[in-house]
């Protein structure tokens, strides 16, 4: 965060809001820069430690008291920025381990692992935030965390967790020396049960990714 939104909001640098702030922009900065491809052999390693560092973040203000907007309905933020571009990017870049499987709610019970895209979540995240980010740029600090706490509860936070998941068994496969399933022909648009998704499962050996993706064994 600059020192100039930092002042414009007078609020002490380890205040609660200014450290959320500072780690939110954090994350939105990382993950554009990463998506830019620029460094394509630390990507998915970069991305495992930027989301995780995102959840420490949620894990503060999911622990935190319900905070109260000082308005009764959310002011304006104008249009949220597209994240398309952000998205295709990810897309582009993570293609042969784009697609997995994800329970929403592990306490519903036999509920069938339903397809996503780590791209998808990772623009759906970067807009959930920047949307709280207009808020405390505005100077509306308690509006910005209310958005951020209701949105790491509905949407953001188990999107990130997802998210993190898919990126730690990615890690996880290849420095195990482990082959990786591939979800291959796989939609996210597909309504697909547990067995179809084991009927669509394909054999991609880690070696196929290694380069690409920023993951290597370990010697």
């Amino acid at each position: 965060m600059s020192d100039a939104t930092l002042h414009a909001h007078s609020l002490d640098p380890d205040s609660f809001a200014v450290q959320i702030a500072d780690s939110i922009e954090s994350f939105i900065v990382a993950t554009t820069e990463v998506a830019k491809g620029d460094e394509p052999d630390s990507a998915v390693p970069f991305l495992l430690l930027e989301v995780s560092q995102l959840l420490l973040t949620g894990g503060r203000l999911g622990a935190h008291e319900d905070i109260i907007p000082e308005e009764r309905y959310e002011p304006d933020t104008g249009p949220d920025v597209d994240v398309d571009e952000l998205r295709m990017r990810f897309a582009t870049m993570l293609d042969p381990v784009d697609v997995f499987s994800e329970v929403f709610d592990p306490y519903e019970p036999r509920k069938a692992p339903v397809p996503c895209r780590i791209s998808d979540n990772l623009a759906d995240i970067v807009m959930d935030l920047r949307h709280g980010l207009a808020h405390y740029r505005a100077g509306r600090t308690t509006e910005a965390l209310w958005w951020w706490q209701f949105s790491y509860f509905s949407n953001w936070g188990p999107t990130a967790s997802a998210t993190l998941r898919a990126l730690q068994s990615l890690v996880s496969h290849v420095r195990l020396d482990q082959p990786l399933e591939e979800l291959d022909g796989l939609d996210t648009d597909e309504d697909l049960t547990e067995d179809a998704l084991a009927e669509e499962a394909g054999r991609v050996m880690a070696q196929e990714i290694l380069g690409p993706l920023g993951m290597r064994t370990v010697k």
